[in-house]
């Protein structure tokens, strides 16, 4: 299991990042409870191993006149590696794709795209999504509200689950 490379703190150190990734390395190590020189270097080792792949601001899509959140699934007509390369290297081009996941099951891709309004997604789906080679369906879902919108993953989970192994 990966999580074992990890100890506590090192764990303790993603959790705290995780949930305020622009507090000062000094604050960071008090909540953790060591030093900020060791803190610092936990951190980049965390970095370079890749457990810490980047810091973001989270913001307010609304806000920012982003008002339209759209869920595309979409259906191709060969799964063929070199097809769902092509079609995820696609899905990185286009600005209003936020996130692209395979799937297993009915549908072969789930999008999750914003769009400042709705003829601007359509002209998205009409004149990019349905245009793509091998792209056989698209169903799209338009989000209403959203309950919960959680980032990483939970700590409290896993040190749950590591106090059982040990």
């Amino acid at each position: 299991m990966v999580t074992t490379r990890l100890d506590p703190i090192d764990r303790k150190i993603l959790s705290e990042l995780q949930a305020d990734g622009r507090m000062t390395n000094v604050e960071l190590a008090k909540r953790v409870g060591i030093s900020a020189p060791p803190c610092l270097r936990r951190v980049r080792t965390l970095e370079e191993a890749g457990f810490i792949r980047g810091y973001h601001a989270e913001v307010n899509a609304r806000e920012l006149g982003f008002e339209v959140q759209v869920f595309a699934m979409v259906g191709l007509e060969s799964q063929a590696e070199v097809e769902l390369s092509a079609f995820e290297e696609k899905c990185r081009g286009w600005p209003l794709v936020r996130e692209c996941h395979m799937l297993n099951g009915e549908v072969d891709f789930i999008l999750k795209c914003v769009s400042p309004d709705l003829s601007t997604f359509q002209s998205f789906l009409t004149g990019d999504l349905l245009s793509t080679p091998n792209v056989a369906s698209v169903k799209t879902s338009l989000v209403i509200r959203g309950a919960k919108d959680e980032p990483g993953v939970p700590f409290e989970v896993l040190e749950e689950r590591l106090a059982k192994e040990a």
